[in-house]
């Protein structure tokens, strides 16, 4: 198992990600430099980090979609590759058309960085499986353009199809709340994925939530349920192969999981 973390000219989570990855859960992970044209042999997933991509000129997101390596991330993400974009990476995604959407100005116009509650709307994703339907989230929000928005039709679909994969709530009754809604976004969303549920997009840090030194690590639950996919997935590609019926632990208690919550459940 293998995660490309992407670095861009103004990234400034990609450490974090990093030694999230590798250190608090002991996932293999290297960076991939924005310039480079492949995401490398064997990645089996791609983060792409918080900071300021290209100092946020035009617009967050905006000149990052034309790096030389989202061609290859284009092209891994189509073709069924785990995808995660945390805030900055989140706007790179809208910006290019792989999530539906925007993520704009704040709603009071400020930078917020604070803890906040999330409820994870499915665990029917690869991305949340570790996680219960309705379970609450804490996890830090680091921006200032993370409002998100998106015409009633695109909304409707979305829900429609429960690609909401969490939002905003109230820590203390678990419901969405103006007050408790830090950024102004539509629908108290904080994070979707697309129709396929293979790109997922979030304004909060699980990467800054992945070990109890940090206040939570409920964040590193994202990051584990996709570690479970690419398990189940690779042991879908051996079995189709070899004829097997049985799982290993872990592989199964992911199917298990995706499939209870309503999950799609393929390979790649």
């Amino acid at each position: 198992m293998h995660f490309a973390v992407i670095q861009f000219p103004g990234s400034n989570c990609d450490q974090d990600c990093l030694r999230s990855l590798r250190d608090d859960l002991g996932i293999p992970a290297d960076y991939v430099w924005h310039k480079d044209t492949s995401l490398g042999d064997g990645c089996d997933a791609v983060v792409l980090p918080g900071g300021f991509s290209y100092g946020d000129y035009l617009r967050c997101g905006a000149m990052a979609k034309f790096s030389p390596i989202m061609r290859a991330v284009r092209d891994f993400a189509a073709g069924g590759g785990l995808v995660i974009g945390v805030c900055n990476g989140f706007q790179m995604l809208c910006e290019m058309g792989l999530l539906p959407g925007a993520l704009i100005r704040n709603r009071d116009l400020h930078f917020i960085c604070e803890a906040v509650a999330l409820r994870v709307e499915t665990s029917g994703s690869p991305f949340t499986s570790r996680c219960r339907t309705g379970e609450l989230l804490q996890i830090p929000i680091a921006h200032g353009e993370g409002s998100y928005f998106a015409d009633d039709a695109t909304l409707r679909d979305l829900e429609k199809h429960r690609q909401v994969l969490l939002r905003y709530v109230d820590p203390a009754t678990g419901v969405p709340t103006p007050a408790s809604n830090p950024n102004g976004s539509l629908a108290a969303i904080a994070g979707i994925c697309n129709r396929e549920r293979n790109v997922f997009g979030l304004m909060p840090h699980p990467d800054r939530a992945s070990h109890p030194r940090l206040g939570s690590d409920d964040g590193r639950k994202i990051f584990e349920s996709m570690a479970d996919a690419i398990r189940g997935r690779r042991y879908q590609r051996a079995g189709a192969a070899i004829g097997v019926c049985h799982t290993e632990a872990p592989a199964r208690d992911a199917l298990v999981a995706m499939r209870s919550g309503g999950g799609d459940v393929f390979g790649v």
